[in-house]
């Protein structure tokens, strides 16, 4: 894995906001699945890691965003964490799937993974966070590999393109996006191939 992408371990990240400016807007969900090797050498998604988070102190919510996500803030079974405390959770996950692979960073894998990266980082820089195990600006983007392997750019359509299901109903859970990512993620990587040069045709 770290001679295949030097050094970086690729981990599949999703995020639900409270709207879309990562500056203004809250961070509620978070879900990592680091991308792990079976017993052939392919990539296989690896243990996903999730946390909900409290939104931080003088960040705001816009209720549409609550109604695509279907978060409830206040319900009793959210377990949700301040920032610290739920990146702390997350990101010892990543650092020890880092560690298996003898990688040095993780590098997110993500739809849209700016978007991602930027609600991470805004939120890293908030409770000043000293250990995130993320390269700070270097992504690879599903949106990308979906259009170029399957000529589809929205999440849903490359999923069922590559031949998986896709369930509308627990779309916009972090968890549920982040698997579905990373299964898509893996099936185009192991279409083109490990070890291949980067002038070979995929498979």
């Amino acid at each position: 894995m770290a001679d295949r992408f030097r050094g970086y371990l690729p981990v599949v990240v999703d995020v639900e906001t409270g709207g879309f400016d990562w500056q203004k807007h809250a961070l509620l969900e978070l879900a990592v699945v680091p991308i792990d090797l079976d017993e052939h050498g392919r990539y296989i998604p690896g243990e996903v890691a999730s946390s909900h988070f409290i939104p931080a102190p003088g960040l705001a919510i816009d209720p549409k965003s609550l109604e695509i996500t279907g978060i409830v803030l206040d319900h009793p079974f959210r377990f949700a964490k301040p920032e610290k405390e739920g990146l702390d959770h997350v990101f010892a996950a990543v650092r020890a799937a880092v560690r298996k692979h003898n990688c040095q960073r993780a590098i997110l894998v993500g739809h849209n993974a700016h978007f991602d990266l930027n609600f991470l980082n805004a939120a890293v820089a908030r409770v000043q966070h000293k250990r995130n195990p993320f390269h700070p600006f270097s992504v690879f983007d599903t949106v990308t590999l979906g259009g170029v392997a399957y000529g589809q750019t929205v999440l849903a359509r490359a999923v069922q393109a590559a031949g998986f299901e896709w369930n509308g109903e627990e779309a916009h859970s972090a968890v549920y996006d982040a698997e579905k990512t990373a299964a898509l993620f893996c099936k185009v990587a192991n279409k083109w191939g490990i070890g291949m040069s980067s002038r070979a045709e995929p498979q």
